[in-house]
């Protein structure tokens, strides 16, 4: 139950996209704060979960700024080392590590070096 509770707050904070006639509307980012740092997801990379860091802090989804629920709170998942990258450019987070995802750190729209080698190519 808990694992599926996790992965159902994860997929709410991942996006939270609608339409409206034919408008998108506002979405939220999938976004990790870990000791200083803000971390964002990154998709078809194939990388080795290690060693549990610690908590990390998934910032709440404000998609829709005039609805008066600004009162959200962030929600806690766990930070784990991603074999072979420094934890300064990509975590892994999720509740468990073989449910974990990968996070990085962005310069401006890049991907750092180290994450672009793991990226599977199609």
């Amino acid at each position: 139950m808990g694992v599926l509770l996790a992965a159902a707050v994860l997929v709410m904070a991942a996006a939270c996209t609608s339409s409206n006639g034919g408008e998108t509307e506002a979405s939220c980012v999938f976004l990790v704060h870990y000791q200083n740092h803000e971390y964002s997801d990154v998709a078809n990379v194939d990388f080795t979960v290690g060693d549990k860091l610690g908590p990390a802090t998934l910032p709440p989804c404000d998609d829709t700024p005039n609805d008066d629920d600004d009162a959200q709170t962030p929600s806690a998942t766990t930070a784990y080392r991603v074999k072979g990258v420094d934890p300064g450019i990509a975590i892994a987070v999720g509740e468990e590590p073989n449910d974990a995802r990968l996070v990085a750190v962005y310069s401006g729209n890049e991907l750092p070096p180290e994450i672009k080698k793991l990226i599977k190519s199609s």
